[in-house]
């Protein structure tokens, strides 16, 4: 029980994790913010999806502009 939950948490907040690679300090704060409202939103069935893959776009977003930023300096 405790490994689903672990791995279910771990995936609701994979957007934020994500985007701690990334360089922007505002997508750190959306990407929190977009898995905490999947969590609470996760108590329904596919409720966490719309959440959640907003959270991912915003958190590779970020990190491909560092990319981009370290691949023109």
């Amino acid at each position: 029980m405790a490994d689903v939950t672990l791995g279910t948490l771990f995936i609701l907040f994979l957007p934020f994790l994500v985007s701690l690679v990334g360089q922007g300090g505002m997508a750190k704060m959306l990407t929190l913010v977009t898995s905490l409202l999947a969590l609470l939103l996760s108590v329904k069935q596919y409720g966490a999806v719309l959440p959640w893959i907003t959270g991912m776009a915003i958190a590779l977003i970020s990190v491909w502009e560092r990319i981009r930023q370290r691949r023109m300096a």
